[in-house]
């Protein structure tokens, strides 16, 4: 070991520049954002050879004064914050002081800027091995120019890792991308090699900024989206989710922002994967643009150097605002709202909370031409039964089920047939049942044109979701052990055990402590027997001490209704009559989640009558 001494300015700094500047795209994120804190309304990016060669990022934010160009380039320079009480409630995206520094030590780097209200402006330069500052007049308008060259000149061993000319760019670009879709009131435009790719003007308007996030995420997302707005207890959740059917192979289509930073949360993952429980097809991931807008002092933001992860001060709240919103959000979707609005269906606050619309479905009613609007009507005076001897629950799976023995019938609905819809002034959603094809599908015809729906897969959903609704309307039955179950677990999972008794109580498990690092199970849900409790109790425990919350509980009790729903649905071949198919179409317009079926499949599409012109080429 040598003797202690104090590292050199230049090495200091370019130890720091490891955590800050990983690569170009860094660079580009840590200017951006030192633009946006400064006010700027236009952002102008240029980079070279994917940005190692040259990055030039040009904005018209508030600018740098002469006798302050120098200092910036300072470590641990800042005009963001100046006590500790202002690191407790950081507005801004930065506020270390570490970027410029950083950059300056690996790079050739030049600034200029022309301050608010000034006549001159002054650029200042700075290499890495020398760290030396010089000052210079300029010609610049209002703002601030930063010029970045031959980013690690002077540590090839770093220069090594970087990727190809055109990964080093795409990282940029998402970059960029991120950025303006956080800031829609700021203008973007982003050049590569001098050629313009990107162009992005402020925009003011609800529609201007669905076209920058279909200009971002792609036209098919923003067609296929529910608009959130709802706020709640100093939570302000906006944004767009994507519909269940609209699910995606990889997790790269998530952009979630906290008080308009970019963030990538373990918490917000889950609150939202949770969301999705029930509607997503198994190893698909959804779509999502969202923000959320909280008190910047019951959020931490300095947990990390890129600053991409944040605490909260109330994980537990934050996780269970997000899951109720979306997950009565995505509920909350019905036939008729896409239809009525196949870009977005704009979910409203009073949206939010329970409702009993499940008992009435949706009517789309033209009201002139070219336009149509939304009423909900009193729920049809007749009624029939589509339930088959085929919906008979198999006796194993009903003798789990404590408190109900049998599937209750689906609600039952018009006798309304196709000829009668001809002189009726209101046509559903799903309009009426023509016929049936292959004893498969439904076929029916609305006001867009053809309807195919799934009828094992609709009705499956319907089954699922009225067995939940009954067993949410009655208590848990649970059934104590003959000999109670004892459980190793870890000195942390048992003191989590011990502070959630009541949790695990209300959900129909009881469980004592025993000892310093032993549990007993003593009591379980009667629909839980036979299952791998213990299995069960540890991933509770893990998603308690992590998130503060679990639903595996309720997730397993959850499957096991599934499978009864899908046994006690009507099959395949099963023949319907046209009353009994416009029943099944009827309830799936008054039914949570109609649009998947319990795995996540769709149970319904539709053809417009301009599609099937089109295949037809009429008219061409």
């Amino acid at each position: 070991m040598t003797k202690i001494h104090v590292l050199s300015p230049r090495l200091a700094n370019q130890i720091a520049a490891g955590e800050v500047v990983e690569r170009p795209s860094s660079v580009v994120k840590e200017l951006l954002e030192n633009s946006l804190d400064a006010g700027a309304t236009q952002l102008d990016i240029e980079v070279d050879a994917g940005g190692a060669k040259l990055i030039r990022i040009r904005d018209n934010g508030c600018g740098i004064a002469k006798d302050e160009l120098s200092l910036a380039l300072s470590r641990h320079a800042t005009s963001k914050i100046s006590h500790l009480d202002d690191l407790e409630s950081v507005a801004t995206l930065g506020f270390r002081g570490e970027a410029l520094a950083s950059i300056s030590s690996v790079a050739r780097l030049q600034m200029t800027s022309q301050c608010v209200g000034a006549g001159e402006a002054w650029s200042v330069r700075a290499e890495g091995r020398e760290m030396a500052a010089v000052l210079s007049p300029a010609a610049h308008l209002q703002g601030t120019t930063v010029e970045v060259r031959d980013l690690f000149f002077n540590t090839p061993a770093r220069r090594k890792f970087l990727r190809t000319e055109k990964t080093e760019f795409n990282r940029v670009d998402e970059i960029v991308k991120r950025l303006a879709l956080s800031r829609f009131e700021v203008g973007f435009s982003l050049k590569n090699n001098s050629k313009l790719v990107h162009h992005w003007r402020p925009t003011h308007t609800l529609a201007e900024q669905e076209h920058r996030v279909a200009q971002i995420c792609g036209p098919a997302f923003i067609k296929n989206v529910v608009q959130i707005d709802i706020e709640r207890t100093g939570l302000h959740l906006r944004g767009w989710v994507a519909l269940p059917t609209f699910s995606r192979s990889q997790a790269d289509l998530q952009h979630f922002f906290v008080n308009g930073r970019c963030i990538k949360d373990r918490l917000v993952a889950h609150a939202i994967k949770q969301a999705y429980q029930d509607v997503l097809y198994h190893g698909r991931h959804p779509a999502y643009v969202l923000y959320l807008d909280l008190d910047p002092a019951v959020v931490d933001v300095n947990v990390h150097p890129t600053k991409h992860e944040v605490r909260f001060r109330d994980g537990r709240l934050v996780h269970d605002f997000l899951f109720s919103s979306l997950h009565k959000a995505l509920a909350d979707i019905r036939p008729g709202d896409r239809e009525a609005q196949p870009q977005t269906t704009s979910v409203s606050e009073a949206q939010a909370v329970d409702d009993t619309q499940h008992q009435s479905w949706l009517n789309l009613q033209p009201q002139s031409a070219g336009a149509a609007v939304y009423r909900e009507p009193a729920p049809s005076e007749s009624n029939l039964n589509y339930r088959s001897a085929s919906q008979a629950q198999s006796p194993s799976v009903a003798d789990q089920i404590a408190g109900y023995s049998a599937l209750i019938n689906p609600s039952q609905s018009s006798e309304q047939t196709l000829g009668e819809s001809a002189s009726a002034p209101e046509i559903p959603p799903l309009g009426y049942a023509i016929a049936q094809l292959k004893g498969i599908y439904i076929l029916a015809e609305n006001i867009q044109g053809l309807v195919v729906v799934d009828m094992h897969a609709a009705h499956e959903r319907i089954t699922y979701e009225r067995l939940k609704n009954q067993r949410a309307s009655m208590s848990v039955t649970s059934q104590p052990l003959l000999v109670p179950h004892s459980m190793a677990v870890s000195e942390k999972e048992a003191s989590c055990a011990e502070e959630y008794f009541t949790t695990f109580a209300s959900l129909g498990i009881e469980l004592e402590r025993a000892g310093p690092e032993t549990l007993l199970i003593r009591q379980l849900p009667a629909i839980l027997q036979g299952a791998n409790v213990e299995n069960l109790v540890r991933d509770v425990l893990s998603d308690l001490i992590e998130y503060g919350t679990s639903s595996r509980i309720e997730n397993n009790i959850n499957q096991i209704i599934s499978t009864m729903a899908c046994h006690g649905s009507v099959r395949a071949n099963r023949r319907l009559t046209l009353p009994e198919m416009n029943a099944l179409l009827r309830d799936m317009e008054a039914t949570e989640r109609a649009g998947q079926c319990n795995h996540g499949r769709p149970t319904w599409s539709q053809m417009s009558l301009q599609e099937l012109d089109k295949l037809f080429m009429r008219g061409q």
